[in-house]
């Protein structure tokens, strides 16, 4: 059974930066692609950013130019570096894996607070 354990979460000001981590129990190289989807109270889960095997990128449009993905399949972790942190962008954090067979598997998620 292959685990996702996000970490990396906290307080910051608005400006500032963080970068979490979803490290999986597993190989990432047997996810299609590994992504990060936030959900702020009241809202649906939503798409930030998802990474493919081969490494191609793409950013939901809200945070372009400031969040990037990227994957260690050495270290079996995928990273979200957010620069530029907006108060919108508070949510709780969570990575998911996505296999060929489309079983999907999801981290336990990370709170990310930005304050104005």
């Amino acid at each position: 059974q292959v685990q996702l354990v996000e970490s990396g979460g906290g307080w910051v000001q608005a400006g500032g930066s963080l970068r979490l981590s979803c490290a999986a129990s597993g190989s990432v190289f047997s996810f299609t692609t590994m992504g990060w989807f936030r959900q702020a109270p009241g809202n649906q889960r939503d798409l930030v950013a998802i990474i493919t095997r081969g490494g191609t990128a793409v950013y939901t449009d809200s945070v372009k130019g400031r969040f990037t993905i990227s994957r260690d399949n050495a270290k079996n972790t995928v990273y979200l570096q957010m620069n530029s942190l907006k108060p919108e962008d508070t949510a709780v954090y969570y990575c998911r894996g996505l296999r060929p067979a489309g079983d999907v598997y999801w981290g336990q998620g990370t709170q990310v607070t930005v304050s104005s």
